[in-house]
């Protein structure tokens, strides 16, 4: 077995720290450092490592002109808390219940345009004559009593919510300000991001990988008036809605969303609904601007020399990394946060970089890292789950992130990441670009509405979390990530005409009407027969939970029809 104890590990950084930073750099054979969100690098150790890693916030690194331009801010639409009218007016609060120092409604762009009150009841529109917007909020005269009424609204973004989330758990109070994210949709925000970069570039020459953390849509997430998390998802789109991207959409497609389109019933589209036609080209649609305005950053970087690598998470809604529009952006590396096989998977098996790379867990922050706390164990387990999926695919490098001085004062931990980094390298040197071996003649593919834009993402909600209600689900895939298997993601367009060559074995897996199990897409005749004729042929079909459920016909799994069906082929 080779052996290299050196390189291809990633060390954070930390302000005052370099005799910390230079010992743990030995230790771990450490070739590259990196700053994160509310930390700098030292200048004293660029000469020590090949690689120097600068973040850069595309839309929200420049500070001083975002709050000099408040209506160049990012927006999105909010679904207010349903409420029952107890006589024939109503008035309901829009804020209830939503932290007021991450979102504010808008009232600049025409609420009698932009907004929308549906009877949840009857399910129909309030004309915008029935209703009117005050300081105190939505009142709708001419109520049917008892029905319930919400209104979708938009709200500007005024903290982002990363950055919120580190400012609330590291406790950063007043020494960092708030972040203001900033829309490129509008062509003034574009040319300022643009114009920034460019000379942030000049007066930043010592790194020579910029990480865009990520580009400028962050995954829908906002908290509420306890500064808890209220909806999260790691999917989502909801917060690249803008008035300027609405009108986009229309003048393109020839036809306008409406709020309710984007709110959906307050469940926001998220990756357990079956998308509908309407978001799906939503999606295609930003994901296109995306990789366009994004492939002119990339542009930029590389015109200075520099390495771009797009970080995947936080404001990554847009580049779907397995989406058809992503290669056109021209990044060199991509690195995401491993927390399981899954996560593992997701990042090693990204086309179209020449290097991907994987941060560990436990992040050094004070939630792992007190008295009393098991980084260890926690690196232990992170470490275990992620080893069995890169015995199949191993990302090119790994990495930590935090304050390094937090997890000094725990020496058993130190000494346990060094190994971690030396198995890493070796097992890396012996199997890197290697063909893994395959139990099966064909895939093992997961059918699904997603298909493989989603790869090794279903039944996530927020980014490796685990969740009771999807934690059987998300096992499947889990073992399958360093399973001796081939995977492949399927959607049900792919089958339409038939299930493609190569395919051994389906998973269909999924609770009723989720967008995993399938829900009106096994409505469809040709879907139900492909899947039939395969099976007759001798392909294997694995159900979990309740696939291809929809009540019709007669029926609630779609794939099996009657009695004498089931005798003859299970």
């Amino acid at each position: 077995m080779k052996e290299n104890r050196t390189g291809r590990v990633t060390l954070p950084v930390e302000e005052n720290c370099d005799d910390i930073l230079i010992q743990l750099m030995e230790l771990w054979g450490a070739d590259a450092i990196r700053n994160s969100d509310g930390t700098r690098l030292p200048k004293t150790l660029a000469d020590r490592a090949e690689k120097v890693y600068e973040t850069y916030f595309p839309v929200r690194q420049d500070l001083e002109w975002a709050q000099a331009h408040p209506q160049s801010l990012q927006e999105m639409y909010l679904l207010s808390e349903p409420k029952a009218a107890k006589d024939e007016k109503l008035a309901i609060h829009l804020l209830d219940g939503i932290f007021d120092q991450q979102l504010k409604v808008d009232v600049e762009h025409d609420p009698k345009q932009w907004w929308e009150v549906i009877d949840r009841t009857s399910g129909e529109t309030v004309p915008p004559e029935c209703w009117d917007y005050t300081a105190d909020g939505v009142i709708i005269k001419d109520c049917e009593k008892w029905h319930i009424y919400t209104v979708a609204f938009l709200v500007w973004q005024i903290w982002d919510p990363t950055q919120m989330f580190n400012h609330i758990t590291n406790d950063w109070g007043k020494s960092v300000p708030h972040s203001l994210p900033y829309n490129p949709a509008k062509p003034e925000v574009r040319e300022r991001m643009l114009a920034y970069f460019r000379q942030w570039l000049k007066d930043n020459p010592t790194p020579n990988v910029i990480r865009f953390t990520t580009f400028f849509y962050h995954f829908c997430l906002f908290f509420n008036d306890r500064k808890k998390e209220k909806f999260v998802d790691w999917f989502g789109y909801g917060q690249s809605v803008s008035p300027e991207l609405l009108e986009a959409f229309a003048q393109e497609k020839g036809y306008r969303l409406h709020p309710e389109d984007l709110v959906d019933q307050g469940y926001y589209n998220n990756a357990f609904r079956v998308p509908t036609l309407r978001y799906l080209e939503y999606m295609d649609f930003v994901q296109r601007f995306v990789a366009k305005t994004a492939k002119e950053v990339v542009d930029v970087c590389h015109e200075h020399g520099r390495e771009a690598m797009m970080f995947l998470g936080d404001n990554y809604i847009g580049t779907e990394p397995y989406g058809k529009h992503f290669a056109s952006i021209g990044l060199d590396a991509v690195v995401g946060s491993v927390g399981s096989g899954c996560t593992m998977r997701m990042i090693a098996d990204i086309p179209g970089v020449r290097y991907t790379e994987g941060r560990f867990l436990p992040y050094f922050f004070p939630t792992v890292f007190h008295e009393g706390g098991d980084p260890v164990g926690k690196v232990n387990q992170n470490w275990l789950q992620a080893r069995r999926a890169m015995l199949r695919n191993p990302v090119d490098r790994i990495g930590y992130g935090g304050y390094p001085s937090l997890a000094l004062k725990f020496p058993d931990f130190i000494t346990r990441v060094g190994e971690i980094c030396d198995e890493f390298r070796t097992m890396y040197d012996n199997i890197a670009k290697s063909r893994p071996y395959s139990l099966l003649p064909g895939k093992v593919a997961i059918l699904n509405c997603w298909g493989d834009l989603r790869t090794w993402q279903t039944h996530m909600v927020a980014h490796a979390m685990i969740f009771k209600q999807t934690a059987s689900y998300i096992g499947v895939l889990e073992a399958l990530s360093g399973m001796a298997v081939d995977v492949a993601f399927l959607s049900f367009d792919d089958i339409r005409g038939g299930v493609p060559e190569g395919i051994s074995v389906i998973i269909n897996a999924g609770e009723e009407g989720t967008a995993f199990s399938g829900g009106k897409a096994w409505a469809d005749p040709k879907v139900v027969v492909a899947l039939r004729e395969w099976v007759h042929g001798g392909g294997g079909f694995i159900g979990v939970g309740e696939p291809t459920a929809l009540r019709r016909e007669g029926h609630f799994f779609s794939y099996l029809t009657c009695w004498e069906w089931i005798k003859k082929y299970h």
